[in-house]
C-alpha cells in the first residue's frame, strides 16, 4: 500500500523534464514536470503513481486511459475536442479516455496528482 500524503511527496519525485519530454506541447511558462511510478511501468498494461507540474499551460493527447485525483494545487483542464473545461482543486478527480486532447492550465505554483492508467484499448 502507498500512502500519498502531501507533506512527503514533492521531495520523493524524479525530474521528468519539460512537457515535451512526455509527448506534450508547452503553450506558456517554463513548466517542469516530475513524478514517480509505484505500480507497473508506462510499458505495462496498468501503471500508477504520482505526477507533479509547475505553473504554466500545455496540451497533450492522452496516450492512455487515466483516473486521477488532484492532491495539491489548482488546475483547469479543457477537453480540446469539445471545449469543456473544469477547474480542479485538492480532492477533485477526473477520468480521461485514451486519445483525448487535453489542455492543462496550472493555476497554482505547482500541482500534484495521483493517477492510475491503462494502456489497454477498452
Amino acid at each position: 500500500m502507498h500512502a500519498y500524503l502531501i507533506e512527503n511527496q514533492y521531495s520523493n519525485l524524479a525530474d521528468w523534464g519539460a512537457p515535451e519530454d512526455i509527448g506534450a506541447a508547452t503553450k506558456s511558462g517554463s513548466i517542469r514536470i516530475s513524478g514517480k511510478i509505484d505500480l507497473g511501468s508506462p510499458e505495462s498494461p496498468v501503471f500508477g503513481g504520482l505526477y507533479a507540474a509547475t505553473r504554466g499551460v500545455y496540451s497533450v493527447v492522452y496516450p492512455f486511459h487515466e483516473h486521477a485525483t488532484l492532491l495539491d494545487g489548482q488546475l483547469l483542464l479543457t477537453d480540446e475536442s469539445t471545449g469543456t473545461s473544469y477547474l480542479y482543486g485538492a480532492g477533485d478527480s477526473w477520468l480521461v479516455r485514451k486519445g483525448t486532447p487535453v489542455r492543462w492550465e496550472i493555476k497554482s505554483d505547482r500541482v500534484l496528482k495521483s493517477f492510475l492508467a491503462t494502456t489497454t484499448d477498452l
